[in-house]
């Protein structure tokens, strides 16, 4: 199958990426990550992925739009809601590219990470599929996370500490105050 990676950083496509090789399937990845804070992570990210993509000899199409502006105003009344949007905004733009691409269906890096809502991204990407008639190709990479966190340090990739947003940014490095 033709299918297009939503890349949401290097370190997190290698192992869906070697997997789905693996699995048969002529894989291109889709770089669109608007929302990641401050713009010079977002850079690092940009600048990770375009070199995991060269080391993998990925094809890798970029949509290189920053929009902080715009996922803020999104998520900004209720932050709590904020990954459906960015799961949702991301998944859109990825399946979009891949009808116009002729893709015949679309998956995300998204799902290796034992962090993000597989359920969520699952049922969002099969909606977000059928508008755009184009099949949302979910598969659960999350058995490949330290194989995929080896992988990237050896290829000296660089390493997020936090999700991307910067909400995720403050729950990442604001201090916990202990309980009194």
């Amino acid at each position: 199958m033709k299918i297009l990676l939503h890349t949401c950083c290097g370190p997190c496509a290698i192992f869906p990426l070697r997997q789905l090789r693996v699995d048969g399937h002529e894989v291109t990845g889709f770089f669109y990550n608007h929302n990641i804070h401050p713009y010079q992570e977002y850079v690092k990210r940009r600048d990770t992925a375009v070199q995991m993509a060269e080391q993998q000899s990925l094809p890798l199409i970029m949509r290189d739009d920053y929009d902080l502006e715009g996922f803020l105003a999104q998520v900004a009344a209720e932050p709590d809601t904020r990954c459906s949007y960015c799961y949702a905004s991301r998944l859109r733009a990825t399946a979009e590219e891949a009808a116009r691409g002729g893709f015949e269906a679309f998956t995300a890096s998204l799902l290796y990470s034992r962090y993000q809502k597989h359920d969520e991204i699952k049922l969002l990407g099969e909606q977000i599929g059928s508008e755009y008639g184009v099949e949302f190709f979910y598969q659960d990479f999350r058995s490949g996370w330290q194989e995929g966190i080896r992988l990237s340090k050896e290829q000296g990739l660089y390493r997020q500490q936090y999700c991307g947003c910067i909400y995720s940014e403050k729950e990442r490095y604001l201090p916990k105050t202990k309980a009194a």
